[in-house]
């Protein structure tokens, strides 16, 4: 295959191969400025939601009772915010899910602010899987650094890539937007991402939204106590997901 372009390099004339790495540059701009714009959209989106849901947050955030009256008022169309939200959690990387998960659990409960969180990071996920495939790396890069992917590149390569996503993904603790985003650059079929990043995700929601709860139910000894374990088993979590990539990393390299 290189010996082939190589030829057909040769065997194009200088103006048709300036042509071509010009049309090829155009196409690159194009794509990146799409990824760009779809961003700002997501962006833009977020803004709007925040303030739906942030003023009746900061309006009674030291009032639980009152705070639930206005999700229940508002009915159907709180959980769909609410929904769009933890979809947009996932799309935008730099958002931290924890106050979302958190949010859902004071405003819903325990059992509903973890269904409707996780069903929005499922649609979340869906879309960032899709927006990978579709402009490759380029999506990756808007948040994240090559460094950083290449702290994960072992499971682009890996025979074991779905076990080790499976795994790193349901340690709490871990990247799990890198990992999002990175899945779309390897061959891991969409069934089986969303099965392991749905089921990965449950230790941290479920954890995450009874200490929610607790806050909404004015059990605050129980939400320290829950915030506290949950900082513990997330630090044991982010030194044992480094330890794993060292180990793959190194096992990648001795290959070559």
């Amino acid at each position: 295959m290189i010996t082939e372009n190589i030829l057909f390099a040769v065997d194009l004339p200088h103006g048709g191969l300036q042509k071509q790495m010009n049309e090829e540059e155009r196409t690159q701009k194009k794509q990146k400025i799409t990824v760009y714009i779809v961003i700002v959209i997501f962006i833009l989106l977020f803004i709007g939601l925040a303030l739906l849901v942030g003023i009746p947050v900061v309006q009674y955030a030291s009032e639980p009772d009152k705070f639930r009256k206005v999700t229940d008022k508002l009915g159907s169309v709180s959980k769909l915010i609410y929904i769009g939200l933890s979809a947009l959690q996932v799309i935008i990387a730099f958002i931290p899910g924890e106050p979302v998960e958190l949010l859902g659990g004071y405003a819903f409960g325990t059992i509903e602010g973890m269904l409707l969180n996780l069903i929005g990071a499922f649609a979340g996920s869906m879309a960032v899987f899709g927006l990978v495939r579709k402009f490759g790396k380029r999506a990756v890069e808007i948040f994240f650094s090559n460094k950083k992917m290449d702290s994960i590149k072992f499971l682009q390569t890996s025979t074991k890539k779905n076990l080790l996503f499976a795994v790193i993904f349901a340690i709490p603790g871990t990247p799990k937007d890198l990992l999002s985003y990175y899945a779309g650059l390897t061959d891991i079929k969409l069934g089986t991402w969303i099965l392991i990043c749905t089921l990965g995700r449950l230790p941290s929601v479920i954890i995450s939204t009874i200490s929610g709860n607790a806050l909404g139910s004015k059990q605050y000894t129980f939400a320290i106590i829950v915030t506290l374990v949950t900082i513990a088993v997330s630090s044991v979590g982010l030194i044992t997901y480094k330890i794993i990539c060292s180990h793959n990393s190194k096992q990648e390299k001795n290959k070559k």
